[in-house]
């Protein structure tokens, strides 16, 4: 999982190193190899799901805006309002570190908007409890008050109060697919396919209803 840009991979490759980038932060010239998961299919999965809802006002706190997960995840938050008509309000859009501060600090923004969101779609299950708190503090109930949606699902959205609805990545898959594609690799063989993409699955839990009313 790299930080380096694609031009100091492309470097490697050119200098013989055989290696597989898993979950790419940044986006890859098309000869590096990379598996990840189905991000924007799973931004859409969750957002069609507060769509259908009812929610219309809904907030998106993700990552580094220049990170690709979070750019395929933004696509398909933005994708899912814009396929309903749906306008994405002024300030709506927060960007942090997929860390739990960043629920905490960048929901706090929003619920403190003058027309706060009545959902919100986090990019990580970590920022997800951090809306949580955020929603708490300020005397809001999850689900009643406010709906969130997590992404990864990760140990700690089973265990969270209320247990969250997720994006479910499929982890080991996206480990073993790496694998094989590296010993094909160190092999001298060919892979069919430079850049692979596992479907994502959402996972509906207690963390999410329809809006109240207003």
């Amino acid at each position: 999982m790299p930080e380096e840009s694609s031009v100091e991979l492309e470097r490697l490759v050119d200098a013989g190193y055989r290696f597989v980038v898993v979950d790419p932060i940044m986006p890859l010239a098309e000869r590096i190899p990379s598996v990840s998961a189905a991000h924007m299919s799973g931004a859409d999965q969750a957002m069609r799901h507060l769509l259908e809802l009812g929610h219309r006002r809904i907030g998106y706190v993700g990552g580094p805006a220049a990170a690709a997960c979070n750019q395929a995840r933004m696509q398909g938050y933005r994708g899912a309002m814009e396929s309903l008509g749906v306008p994405v309000l002024d300030g709506y859009i927060r960007h942090g570190r997929f860390h739990h501060r960043d629920g905490v600090v960048e929901g706090a923004f929003l619920l403190e908007l003058r027309e706060p969101p009545t959902a919100v779609f986090a990019g990580s299950d970590e920022t997800a409890l951090g809306m949580i708190e955020a929603a708490r503090s300020r005397g809001l109930r999850v689900p009643e008050d406010l709906s969130i949606v997590g992404f990864d699902d990760t140990a700690v959205a089973r265990f969270a109060s209320p247990p969250l609805t997720t994006v479910r990545q499929p982890l080991r898959e996206i480990g073993a697919a790496a694998l094989r594609r590296a010993l094909l690799l160190a092999a001298g063989e060919k892979v069919d396919s430079y850049h692979v993409e596992l479907a994502t699955e959402l996972v509906v839990r207690h963390s999410t209803a329809p809006p109240a009313p207003r």
